[in-house]
Formats: C-alpha cells, structure tokens, sequence
C-alpha cells in the first residue's frame, strides 16, 4: 500500500461529540495495530515514511493507524478550546482503538508518539485500569519525557497559535523550515512530503468567532493561498500554564512513566532543546527504564523519514 485510507470517527466530550480523522495503513483485519502520533502542531501523515518501513518490514499483516489529534488535519475543532489537553487526547485514542477493535479484533498493541504524541502514549500505557482493548506492548517515545525544558515551552508558544495565510504551499514550506529547524537535515522533496498536508486552502477554516468548528477540508492546492491546517486555539491551554501547573503536571507524568511495564525505546535529537539528557537519563533508570537512541544533528524531534530513524523503530516493534 502507497497510500493511506482516511477514516473518522467519534469521540465525546462535554460538548456532545466531535469526529477525529486518522490515516489506515495496510489490511484492515491484521491483529497487530502500531499507533502514531504526531506532535502538537503536526498531523498524521507525518508518519507515511514510517508507515511504509514498517509494512515492508512486517512478516505480518500490519495495520498502521496514524490519526489527525482533533484541532489538526482533517479532523474536527473543539468547541472549547481548553479541551485541548492530553486527558481528552488520551479519550479519543481509546474511542478509536474500541472502533478499530470492534471492526476486526486487536491482539497486539503498539504506541509510537511524537512530542506531545509520546504524552498520549503514556496516558495510554501508564494508566493500568484503563480500558483499552489490549495493553500497549511496546512504546516508543520520540523526544519527550516527563519533564519539559521551559526554553522549548516559550519557544513553541512563540509561534503556536497565529492564524497564519501565506500566498502558496511553497512560501508555506519556507515559513514552517524556519521554525522547524531541529527536524534535521531534510531533502527539498523530503520537506515538501512533511509540509503538504500540513495546509489547507485559505478559505477552508475560519477563525472569526470560531465558527467553523467541524470540518474536512480538502488537501492545500498547488496553487493559491494556503493557511496552517490546524486551530489556532490550540495555544490556549498551553500560554495559560503557570509554574505551579507546571510542576504538578511533570509530577503527574512521572507518575505515569513510573507505571509502564511495556518495553519502551526513547528517541532523542542531541541537540534538543525539549528533552535535556538529565531527563533521558532518569528515563532510562526510571520507570520501564527505557533504552535510548540518540541522532545527531537533529534537536527536536526526528522527523523518521531516513533509513536509520525508521530502522530504530521497526527493529524496536517488529519482533
């Protein structure tokens, strides 16, 4: 398969519902299901390179399952913006992991998360009375841990949130190279394949008084204006922490990680300005005591779209 099928579906919340799309990679009906999720402001189909090793790498069938977290990509937007915090993410990878296994049952779980996807993952892995339909197997977090440097905090808040139009998908893939500059060294096709789906048509989505809420807009034409696939008040939640919420936060996530029991690979940039090696460290004592990769010249986070990321990863879950 070359490419993915984009499915939906519904999960709650205080508000009565929204639908959350997510990218289907290979048969439908295999039994062992590889959960991706992309960072804060990304999509899924960060992860199509990914997805593609994996498959060819699966002695298996293997379903690949790489949702749009709601507010990103196809899905839809909340009606409260302060909804956009890790317990309603963490709900709405249960309701879909209950939809996938009620289509064709689920006999192996897997989790890879980037950045704020590997948050979810530990939501998922590290609540033991969770119900999910089977117990992550294995985990793989990519550049996060429990504890976040302010310094990427309040560089991310620097840019999250504007409502941004540019004048072609081309001005668009410059305008975000600037600010992604800890992905690593990309090829221009490489960039382009992560930025496509990363826009939409200018017209698509509003943002005066938030009134268009739900929504699948088409993919960014190859011509015209273009703007950031995502809600801008996804910035809400994360300019109104303070330090004391802080603090409790990365003691609750340490919580978490301290649960796990699955087996977990911990990818880390060396130049990122996310996850200090000090929390790499304690994460590998810690906890499921994680084993660690690190790449060089890459800050945060690996994009895996080369050989050797993508490598780490198969040769982590497929066995």
């Amino acid at each position: 398969m070359t490419e993915p099928v984009l499915d939906f579906v519904h999960c709650p919340d205080a508000r009565g519902g929204h639908r959350m799309a997510f990218w289907q990679w290979g048969p439908a009906q295999a039994a062992h299901v590889v959960l991706c999720v992309h960072g804060l402001t990304r999509q899924g189909r960060d992860f199509d390179v990914l997805a593609r090793h994996l498959i060819a790498r699966s002695s298996q069938p293997l379903r690949v399952i790489c949702p749009d977290v709601v507010g990103r990509g196809r899905s839809d937007w909340l009606a409260d913006p302060m909804g956009y915090q890790v317990p309603q993410y963490a709900s709405d990878m249960l309701a879909l992991l209950h939809a996938l296994h009620a289509r064709h049952p689920i006999a192996l779980l897997d989790h890879v998360g980037t950045s704020m996807g590997g948050l979810i993952g530990m939501a998922l892995a590290g609540h033991r009375e969770l119900p999910l339909p089977q117990p992550v197997r294995r985990l793989v977090l990519n550049d996060v841990g429990p504890q976040i440097e302010a310094s990427a905090l309040a560089r991310i808040s620097a840019y999250v949130g504007q409502d941004m139009v540019f004048d072609s998908l081309a001005s668009a893939a410059d305008a975000m190279a600037a600010i992604s500059t800890g992905f690593g060294p990309h090829t221009p096709e490489q960039w382009l394949a992560l930025s496509t789906p990363m826009v939409v048509p200018a017209a698509a989505r509003s943002v005066d008084g938030r009134a268009r809420v739900a929504g699948a807009p088409e993919a960014a034409p190859a011509q015209g204006p273009v703007r950031l696939h995502y809600d801008p008040a996804i910035a809400q939640p994360l300019r109104a922490i303070t330090p004391e919420a802080m603090s409790q936060a990365e003691a609750a996530v340490w919580a978490l990680y301290e649960a796990i029991t699955a087996p977990t690979l911990l990818i880390r940039g060396a130049d990122s300005d996310l996850l200090s090696p000090a929390t790499a460290a304690a994460m590998r004592v810690r906890g499921p005591r994680a084993s660690l990769i690190e790449f060089e010249g890459v800050g945060h986070a690996p994009t895996f779209v080369t050989p050797e990321q993508c490598e780490a990863v198969s040769a982590f879950l497929l066995i």
